[in-house]
């Protein structure tokens, strides 16, 4: 063993061996507690230069001595790779087994490898053996040495650093290596060693423990271990024992292989652990030295130091670790140069198992990225824990926090909200996964080799040429092997010069084994071009398949050919070729490509029999395609196979059928097209894409969205027999030709536009109006029947756009510009590619002049966009003089990412802050910048900028140059949306040519409303389309008029069940009379407003009566249409649609009025509810009842039933929408209502489980019993249902109580259980209460036990035993002498019975006796404590209250004696008064109060001793600082302040005549007690307060050197020199406390900071403070010191100061959203509003766009507050009107007008926000706080009024649920 001086250096050498070896403990204790008593007065005293001796002389004894104890680690960090070193000892998990290596997971999620030849000497020798003989038996390989979960002691032996840069580590577990440092010496009995398998031997194993001149022997019989019994036992088998005799000085060990005596035993201070021989795994007993934020520091054997970082924490257990608590903990690792010792207290390593679990519990997840997680802890120099959406918790590193390279920024971390990660590895040591937030990692699409699949194309670099092929790195966890003759379709003699090392290559991945990692790829053009389907197994190959594959072999009876996965057929010879082949090596080769076809497939058997000749001498069939479901308009999902000229090769997943993505079917822009098409790369998938045509051999999708948008409305013809005259179809331009343009739509359809058809103007060169590929619009015009051909016009005056799709184009080319510049950031990772994608139009950039262009423009630079090009025109620096060098603020017009160049403007009236924009309102706009389809526009002066088109039309044609749109040209625009989230938050506008500039003719799409229809002009027409609903009539002057389905036949003509429309035919002439219009740029109908307007697309009508001219017809508006329909009125409607979701039907009772009728309101039938869709036709005519009149939205709420409205009483039907157990079902009713069917109201005859026989969504027949609360009570009953035919009900329905009487038996059921009992449903409004003594006859301490047996809704029979009919309470009785039921709890729990009778007298009795006893412990609190302590103290009172007593036994001797008669005749009284007495006190009486209770009946010593022992037990004993208390007195010996200062001062010979001649009595006695009681009382409260401060200097003192880092004392202390005007001193010590204060604790500092310039504000001059000021800046963070020392200012009344500083402040902190609210608070409560008003608009400027309506808020609830309250509304109510859906700030607004306006107002505001957009949970919100403000300030009408509005929303939004 090492020797004492070793260990435990002293600064020099002992005399004698033996000496030092006796005198070592002595030392040890000296070392650590002799010198710091002798030096703890003098380190108080001394100076930090004694401290940096001590320091120096440790140094010092380590440099002499060669060793030192280790110390304490300043910061708890994780174990880093940089950390390690050759040498390092560690505790590691084996992961994963292969023939020549073992992979280790190390701790804190390193990973290490351990070699073969790194395992003994043994296991090398025999290896070497086995290679030079054959003769040697086989040698065991590594995986039947190790398995997975295995854990093992190793040492770093070596580290590497791989071609990527990687650490690797090596590892060894040879025992020479990791028990280097013992010796024979240091051999104890109890260590535990590891070792490995020398030789087997006949009795055991010699085990090779790696120590010089030790031989360690393992018998049979000490191998307990099952696992490796010596009959498994192979030589160089790892092995961990446990030294169980040690013989000859250590050079003979006997050992043991106990598991379970291994995993307990401890290392102890006795066996000789020192830091030099200190092993990891050994188990030891730790005590917490001090706990930090990121892990523990341990002590541990007596005196070393050790951490626990926060990975090997208990997490459950991490809150009450605290200083001083005892742990066990596992040694992990020891680095032998730093002596750093790293331990860990996890259970599974504490007291481990056999094995460690390798895989977690929730399956392998590496390489997985998941979404959507949140931070939850940092630790900056170890990582971060992430919690992932399922609540499982991940580590990430510090390293994998951020990019490589990039500077790490906590804050910017903490500060997202959500994170992506992925997750790269599961570490067995910490049993948690371990994740990455860096993007490159996580957007690789190959991680590991799982990811890859058989088929795949991947990308990787070439990394070594070997023999057999060439290795390629796919990433740098993948890399996979090319075959030799997979390099090239032909034999490669020198590949070398073809394939270069970094070489980027593509391969195709044939076969991948993800358990050995083996990747095996091919660069076999052929395989990786083709476009055949893939074989990946055995399924794959159907029948008549074709395919390409390789040749494996070639036999005579033909070649076996093999594909991917290793599915591999036979080509028989005789289906080799047409021709006879007779020798098939002459002509086939191994490795040459074929195109094979499938002949037959046995999957099971695996067996596939191919065909060559076959394939060749037919085209391959492309079977997956027939098999493909062509739907024409259905959304796809495709991945990008190849590019092409003409388009996209794209794979449709997840068929993997191919298909044909156009270039032109890119988008609806062509611009865009190009774009799209060089942005997209083979392998990016590509969503939205849709079929167009089914008929040709090739599958054809589109993408643009306007064409999607049609056939997904319907709107285009399938064939050439639905295409009509007039109709209009969404296409593209397929061909331009001389004499017209040929147009395509969707199903294979073209038409013809002729010349004289394409514009309104007239065309010179037909060529360069249109773009092929471009989107269009077309209106047939002509249809030839025989040739199926049809011609269409292009011209705008003719055509109709849909409503809103000019706006809906320009988002989508934006969206599409958008999406090409992220994915081009995406794949070029690198600057300035993504700081250009970060930009957008409009943003304020910090830039500076560099140069000059040529157009003279300018051009800038700028750091954070470093290789970008910034350049403005010369219309954009106008009036500008620019410097080089001279930094300007710019604003991006646009970013041209392709080309790296980001167009930017310096115009003054474009940098200034933005100015809000509102819907509607109207402005002119200048172009600032064109790129093609796309141009940028500025509003007026408000610095807005956002997109338009260039094209304001679909069919626009090329236009000339004067035409065109220029920049500098003048628009006029109308506000759509002030900010529209599809254009990044920019505005989006309408916009025409402006009128007055006279630049350019404006383009209308709208004819002159001159040339329209007046109201109630008569026409005449032809029918040209009948559709159920709605009839088109063709009028004479060639447009379209509409007629409704009501306006067809006389009303008193339809009837029920009819179709009005079937009624006229195509082609006949008829008479109809205008009646209103629809919009040309919409489909919808326009309200009639006023008989004048003239309408171009006129809605007429048809009824004979209507067409009399004479006759006048009167026009109504919508709203009055609406109003003219009554609730319960009966009207003829036309059903218009039926949605089959929500089961509703859509109806229309005229051309202006739409109704909805829910489903509830349909049936009246159970069988009607399956068949509503064949039950109601489009057209067909209903009767039907108004239940509702809508304005918002304009609807009436129908019923096709008689009811229209519900009453008490009435049967309707209802829809089961919840079931909950304790309440019943809770049924959706008709109109918008909901009821809820008590559990026993189910039936006539309760059931054990009623409720099973329900279920969500079903239709049931319910009886309306009455309304509560907008609720209705719904009854099941048969008896209610159907009385007539229902049978006499077993469990008759309780109406109130009258139905029920004293000791009836009733059932009901449970509703829950509580201390209070039982708790049984009886009707729908009467519970009732069974007690638990009256619930079962065993004793239920804890209602939970009832809780287990009695699930809710439980059936029970039950006996009243009481009504109490005033306070409506039903006493009920569960018991089985009651009920004659068993007893609900069940005999098995063996519960005890409840006593009865004379048992229960017999226990009250003895209760009785030990009451006392029992109501003082209860008193207490505590537990019974033993009795020969209570004896103890008892006789310790005793003898201090005889002391007390014979003090005074002069002055009350006489008293005594009397007293003492007194007792002895009345002690037998007195013991019962106690006991009553104590019974009855409350749980608020003191032990004090009980004392004087007792006294008025006993006498002076025995009222001592009694008064001690109530306080004793009553309570615990008030808190005493006097320096005479003794914690052992009790209350008694305490004497009132008063009655000392009584005594000081009265003559003592009074006193004494006074106690001879009056005897006082208990009254004056108990006075006496009770002003002790108050003094004592008063004494605690003086002394328990915190607001007392020490008197002197010393005080304070004495208390700051128990607390240093309290600013509260130092305040105090300096507040006490200040009253005695101690200026200076109280500097001092302001001064004083900064140094002293830990530099941790900023809060504290800064206290101390704001009362110095407090002080200086006060008492110094302004220079002083100035001084102060400075300092604070220095040392705290500036914001809080600016704003402390400006509310010192205005306290003060420093007003200018004040001012003065808040100037600077919002200069310096402008980004700083609570300095412009602090300023501004200030200049409202200076009455400075337009000072105010002016600092906002200055903050917005400042502020992130985002923070503007919060600062807005803020400011106005300021205003309210500080300043006028009307501005304060008007600001709320501006901000309010722009974001409608901020229900927070409504919240606010309320709450400030509730405060300062009036009623009227408050009602408005309230009015106004239940009319709000948004959830339902958030208006049923606001609905409560208005009942809540009616209730306290309203009215019972008011009150009302509220209820209404609600009913009201609630049938509103039903309404509109059930028309959706």
């Amino acid at each position: 063993m090492a020797s004492a001086e070793d260990d435990f250096p002293r600064g020099g050498t002992l005399g004698k061996a033996s000496e030092s070896k006796i005198a070592l403990p002595v030392e040890v204790d000296n070392l650590f507690k002799s010198n710091e008593k002798e030096e703890s007065k003098k380190r108080k005293v001394e100076s930090k230069d004694a401290n940096k001796k001590v320091k120096k002389q440790k140094t010092a004894e380590r440099n002499e001595d060669g060793l030192m104890l280790n110390e304490a680690a300043k910061c708890v960090e994780i174990l880093h790779s940089k950390h390690l070193k050759e040498g390092t000892l560690m505790l590691g998990c084996v992961k994963d087994v292969s023939d020549f290596e073992v992979t280790v997971g190390l701790p804190c999620g390193l990973q290490g490898f351990l070699s073969i030849k790194n395992i003994s000497d043994s296991y090398t020798k025999l290896l070497t053996e086995q290679l030079n003989s054959i003769d040697v038996e086989d040698i065991c390989a590594l995986p039947h040495l190790f398995h997975p979960g295995m854990v093992v002691r190793c040492v770093v032996a070596k580290l590497e650093t791989t071609k990527g840069g990687a650490a690797s580590i090596q590892l060894s577990i040879n025992p020479k290596l990791v028990n280097k440092a013992l010796t024979s010496n240091s051999m104890k009995v109890g260590m535990v060693l590891s070792g490995c398998v020398e030789s087997l031997e006949d009795h055991g194993c010699i085990i090779d423990v790696g120590i010089k001149g030790t031989k360690a022997f393992l018998p049979k019989k000490a191998d307990t271990n099952k696992q490796n019994s010596n009959n498994e036992l192979k030589v160089g088998q790892y092995i961990t024992c446990q030294i169980k005799e040690v013989k000859n000085n250590g050079r003979l060990l006997q050992l043991v292989a106990n598991p379970s005596a291994v995993r307990q035993a401890l290392a102890e201070s006795k066996q000789g652990w020192t830091l030099t021989n200190l092993l990891p795994g050994l188990l030891v007993k730790a005590t917490v030295k001090g706990v930090t934020k990121h892990g523990l520091l341990l002590g541990f054997l007596s005196s070393f130091s050790g951490q626990v970082d926060i990975l090997h924490m208990e997490q459950e257990m991490a809150d009450s670790y605290s200083e001083g608590s005892k742990v066990l903990a596992r040694v992990l690792y020891m680095e032998p140069s730093t002596r750093l010792v790293g331990l860990s207290l996890r259970g599974y390593l504490v007291q481990p198992e056999s094995r460690i679990n390798t895989i977690p519990a929730c399956g392998d997840r590496i390489g997985e990225v998941v979404e959507d997680c949140k931070i939850i802890s940092m630790h900056h120099m170890s990582g971060a824990f992430l919690e992932l959406p399922d609540k499982t918790v991940a580590f990430v590193h510090r390293n994998n926090l951020k990019e490589y390279k990039d500077p790490s920024s906590e804050n910017k971390i903490l500060a997202k909200p959500k994170h992506t990660c992925r997750i790269v590895d599961f570490s067995p040591m910490e049993q948690i996964h371990y994740a990455t937030l860096r993007r490159t990692v996580i957007e690789k699409p190959f991680f590991r080799y799982h990811d890859l699949k058989p088929g795949q194309i991947v990308e990787g670099k070439v990394s070594v040429m070997l023999n057999h092929g060439m290795v390629v790195h796919v990433s740098n966890r993948i890399r996979g092997l090319v075959p030799h003759n997979h390099l090239s379709d032909i034999v490669l003699k020198n590949p070398e010069k073809v394939y270069a090392e970094g070489m980027k290559i593509k391969c195709r991945v044939l076969s991948v084994d993800v358990h050995s990692q083996k990747l095996f790829l091919t660069r076999k053009k052929t395989l990786i071009t083709s476009s055949l389907p893939l074989f990946l197994s055995y399924s794959d190959a159907r029948p008549g398949r074709v395919s390409h594959g390789y040749i494996v072999s070639v036999k005579n009876f033909g070649c076996i050919v093999r594909f991917y996965n290793n599915v591999k057929g036979l080509v028989p010879a005789k289906e080799l070729s047409s021709e006879v082949i007779l020798d098939p090596e002459e002509v086939f080769y191994v490795g040459q490509v074929l195109k094979t076809k499938v002949l037959q497939c046995d999957p099971a058997k695996e067996k596939l029999i191919l065909s060559l000749k076959r394939a060749m001498e037919q085209q391959t069939e492309e079977t997956g395609n027939a098999q493909f479901d062509r739907e024409v308009g259905k959304r796809l999902e495709a991945k990008v196979l190849k590019k092409s000229i003409s388009g996209l090769e794209v794979s449709i997943l997840p068929d993997d059928v191919r298909a044909l993505l156009p270039t032109l079917h890119l988008s609806d822009h062509v611009s865009n097209c190009s774009l799209l098409r060089e942005t997209l790369q083979e392998g990016d998938t590509v969503s939205d894409l849709v079929c167009f045509q089914q008929k040709t051999k090739q599958i054809i999708v589109t993408k643009k969205p306007m064409v999607i948008w049609s056939l997904e409305e319907g709107e285009a013809p399938k064939d050439f027999s639905e295409i009509t005259v007039g109709m209009q179809i969404i296409g593209w331009v397929k061909n331009i030709i001389a004499y017209g343009v040929f147009v395509e739509f969707p199903y294979g359809l073209v038409g013809l536009a002729p010349k004289s058809a394409i514009s309104d103007e007239f065309i010179d060169n037909i060529a360069t109006t249109f773009q092929v590929g471009q989107t269009v619009i077309a209106k047939v015009t002509n249809l030839d029947e025989e040739k199926k051909r049809f011609l269409v016009t292009l011209q705008i005056s003719e055509v109709t756009m849909p409503e809103g799709s000019a706006l809906m184009r320009l988002i989508h080319a934006v969206q599409e510009r958008r999406a090409v510049t992220e994915m081009i950031a995406t794949k070029e990772a690198k600057e300035p590619y993504q700081q250009l994608a970060a930009l957008s139009v409009g943003q304020r950039l910090k830039l500076v002049f560099d140069t000059e262009n040529d157009d003279k423009g300018a051009i800038f630079k700028s750091d954070e966009l470093v290789g970008a090009t910034i350049q403005a025109n010369k219309h954009h620096v106008m009036g500008i003089q620019l410097t080089p060098g001279q930094k300007v603020t710019a604003v991006v017009l646009f970013v041209d990412i392709r080309a790296t160049t980001v167009h930017v403007s310096l115009l003054s009236k474009l940098v200034t802050k933005k100015k809000m924009l509102t819907e509607g309102s109207k402005h002119s706009a200048i172009l600032q910048h064109i790129d093609k389809d796309l141009a940028i526009i500025s509003v007026d002066d408000t610095a807005q900028l956002t997109f338009i088109q260039t094209e304001s039309h679909f069919n626009e044609v090329n236009l000339t140059a004067s035409e065109k749109l220029l920049e500098g040209i003048i628009l006029d625009v109308e506000v759509v949306q002030p900010s529209c989230e599809q254009l990044q938050g920019l505005p989006l506008l309408s916009w025409k040519r402006s009128r007055t500039k006279g630049l350019g003719k404006p383009v209308s799409n709208q004819m002159n409303a001159d040339t329209g229809y007046q109201f109630g002009e008569i026409l005449q027409g032809k029918i040209r389309t009948i559709k159920p609903t709605s009839v088109q009539v063709a009028l004479k002057d060639g447009r379209t008029g509409y007629v409704h389905v009501s306006q067809v036949m006389e009303a008193a003509e339809v009837s029920p069940g009819s179709f009005p429309t079937s009624s006229v035919k195509v082609g006949s002439e008829v008479t109809g009379r205008v009646i209103g219009g629809r919009d040309i740029n919409s489909t919808g109908l326009l309200p009639i407003s006023h008989p004048r307007l003239k309408y171009t697309c006129p809605e007429l009508t048809l009824i004979p009566s209507k067409l009399d001219g004479k006759l006048e017809v009167k026009s109504y508006t919508a709203e009055e249409n609406l109003r003219r329909h009554k609730v319960g009125q009966e009207i003829t409607c036309f059903v218009s649609k039926f949605h089959q979701e929500s089961k509703s039907l859509e109806v229309t009772s005229g051309p202006f009025v739409s109704g909805t009728v829910e489903l509830l309101a349909m049936i009246t039938d159970l069988k009607d509810s399956s068949r509503l869709d064949k039950m109601y036709k489009l057209g067909q005519a209903v009767q039907a009842k108004v239940v509702k009149v809508s304005l918002k939205p304009q609807r009436l709420s129908l019923s096709l039933t008689d009811i229209y409205k519900l009453e008490a009483g009435c049967i309707t039907w209802g829809m089961v929408t919840s079931m909950p157990p304790h309440l019943g079902l809770v049924v959706k009713l008709p109109f918008g209502c909901t009821g809820t069917v008590a559990i026993t109201d189910l039936a006539d005859a309760y059931k054990p489980n009623p409720l099973a026989a329900f279920s969500k969504d079903q239709l049931l027949r319910c009886y309306l019993l009455g309304s509560e609360d907008g609720k209705w009570r719904l009854s099941l009953r048969p008896s209610r249902l159907n009385p007539q035919q229902a049978k006499p009900a077993k469990d008759t329905e309780i109406l109130s109580l009258d139905n029920l009487q004293e000791g009836q038996l009733i059932r009901g059921y449970v509703k829950s259980i509580s201390e209070q009992g039982v708790f049984l449903r009886l009707s729908n409004n009467i519970i009732g209460r069974a007690e638990l003594q009256r619930s079962s006859k065993y004793f239920v301490n804890n209602h939970k036990i009832l809780c287990n047996h009695l699930p809710p809704s439980t059936l029970l029979t039950t006996k009243i035993v009481s009504i109490d009919r005033k306070e409506k309470l039903v006493d009920l009785s569960l018991l089985t002498m009651d009920t004659g039921k068993p007893d609900i709890l069940p005999e098995s729990l063996h519960l005890p019975l409840r006593l009865q009778g004379e048992d229960k007298n017999k226990y009250n009795l003895e209760r009785k006796k030990k009451r006392p006893l029992s109501e003082s412990e209860e008193n207490k609190n505590e537990s019974e404590a033993p009795k020969k302590k209570m004896e103890k103290m008892e006789k310790m009172e005793k003898t201090e209250k005889t002391e007390k007593t014979k003090k005074t036994e002069k002055t009350k001797k006489t008293e005594k004696t009397k007293k003492t008669k007194k007792t002895k005749k009345t002690k037998k009284t007195e013991k019962t008064e106690k006991t009553e007495k104590t019974t009855n006190l409350t749980d608020d009486d003191s032990g004090v109060e009980v004392y004087f209770r007792e006294m008025e009946d006993q006498e002076d010593k025995d009222t001592q001793s009694a008064a001690v022992n109530v306080s004793s037990s009553s309570g615990p004993i008030r808190l005493q600082v006097a320096a005479e208390f003794s914690w052992d007195l009790g209350l008694s010996s305490l004497k009132p302040a008063t009655a000392n200062k009584h005594a000081d001062s009265s003559d003592e010979e009074d006193q004494d005549e006074s106690s001879k001649s009056q005897k006082k009595t208990r009254r004056e006695l108990a006075q006496e007690k009770k002003a002790a009681e108050k003094a004592l009382t008063q004494r605690e409260i003086e002394l328990m307060d915190p607001q007392l401060r020490p008197q002197d200097a010393g005080a304070f003192e004495r208390l700051l050197l128990a607390s240093p880092n309290s600013s509260i004392l130092w305040l105090q202390y300096m507040a006490h020199h200040l009253q005695a005007t101690q200026i200076e001193q109280a500097r001092a010590v302001a001064e004083r406390a900064l140094k002293t204060i830990s530099f941790r604790e900023e809060q504290e500092k800064l206290n101390v900071w704001v009362a110095l310039l407090n002080l200086e504000n006060l008492y110094g001059t302004q220079d002083s403070l100035k001084k102060v000021f400075e300092r604070a800046l220095q040392f705290c963070e500036p914001m809080p010191v600016y704003q402390q020392l400006a509310d010192i200012y205005t306290k003060s009344d420093k007003i200018k100061e004040a001012e003065n500083l808040y100037k600077s402040m919002v200069k310096r902190f402008r980004q700083n959203k609570a300095v412009w609210l602090s300023y501004g608070a200030f200049l409202l409560q200076q009455g400075q509003s337009d000072a105010a008003g002016a600092l906002l608009q200055r903050g917005l400027k400042s502020l992130p766009s985002k923070e503007s309506v919060d600062v807005i808020a803020k400011f106005a609830q300021l205003e309210f507050r500080y300043g006028n309250t009307e501005k304060g509304f008007a600001m709320f109510d501006k901000v309010l009107t722009s974001y409608p859906k901020r229900t927070d700030l409504w919240s606010v607004f309320i709450d400030l007008m509730v405060k300062h306006g009036s009623q009227k107002d408050v009602r408005a505001l309230f009015d106004r926000v239940i009319h709000l957009s948004v959830s339902v949970k958030k208006i049923k919100f606001f609905f409560k706080r208005y009942m809540e403000y009616e209730k306290k300030h309203g009215t019972p009408q008011s009150i009302q009024a509220v209820k209404e509005k609600a009913v009201e929303f609630v049938e509103g939004k039903v309404s509109v649920a059930a028309s959706s």
